[in-house]
């Protein structure tokens, strides 16, 4: 089995190192990563300059790109065979309900399913976790699964890990995107030359948290695997829509 694994919080991430690992014992593992930390990059394509892409002393190799970039090189001109299967992660912090939108680890995931690979998006839901043993480990058990019954339908899966160990899991549960509370307000600041700057404020806390939900999984101890897709077309709005234009 040939899994290309990428991330968004670059190559030198140990969530990454953790993830490569844990594939490396049932295929062929390639490691194609941002060569910084590209958080929040979200689906973006580097456009306006060439590509570098270079390897690091353990093997891993990196760009001077987003997320996208990484698999979308890596997958058109980088390695000579398609792979069977596309792993994104382990993100260090969640990636659950509105978070999707912006992520860089779920962009990487998408672009190898629109690239035809089965693909996957693993985040360890903790702020300060030092430990991916476990995350890295459900990455396997999914990977395994494929290599084992492969899904019949392209499959673009959203996996987010509580941060407790293996053993501790309750189980996997199949999951809908939650919803969070709009973000806090950008915080204001003053550089030492006088020059006022800001910073993206935090993500709003969860709105839409209950039973079915990603964040509900997780905060009951459940890894949480969501099925995501790419259409964004609101067809409810539709008719609607066409209403309005006509009147």
């Amino acid at each position: 089995m040939r899994i290309l694994v990428s991330n968004d919080d670059g190559y030198f991430a140990p969530g990454i190192a953790a993830l490569a690992e844990a594939l490396g014992t049932i295929g062929e593992v390639t490691v194609v990563a941002p060569e910084r930390d590209r958080s929040g990059a979200s689906n973006s394509l580097t456009l306006d300059r060439p590509l570098s892409l270079r390897r690091t002393a353990n093997g891993f190799y990196h760009v001077n790109g987003t997320p996208t970039d990484c698999v979308h090189l890596a997958v058109t001109g980088m390695l000579d065979h398609l792979p069977d299967m596309v792993v994104s992660g382990v993100n260090h912090g969640a990636n659950m309900g509105d978070d999707t939108v912006y992520s860089g680890t779920v962009a990487a995931a998408t672009e190898g399913f629109l690239l035809g690979v089965p693909s996957i998006a693993v985040s360890l839901v903790s702020k300060s976790a030092a430990d991916f043993t476990a995350a890295a480990r459900v990455a396997r058990d999914l990977a395994e699964r494929f290599m084992r019954d492969p899904f019949p339908q392209p499959v673009l899966l959203n996996v987010n890990v509580p941060d407790v160990a293996y053993e501790r899991l309750q189980g996997v549960k199949v999951t809908r995107l939650g919803k969070r509370h709009k973000a806090e307000p950008v915080v204001r600041g003053v550089t030492p030359r006088n020059e006022t700057v800001y910073w993206v404020g935090a993500a709003g806390g969860a709105a839409d948290a209950g039973e079915g939900t990603d964040f509900h999984a997780v905060a009951n101890g459940f890894v949480s695997v969501t099925p995501l897709q790419i259409d964004l077309t609101h067809t409810g709005q539709i008719a609607p829509v066409y209403d309005w234009l006509k009147r």
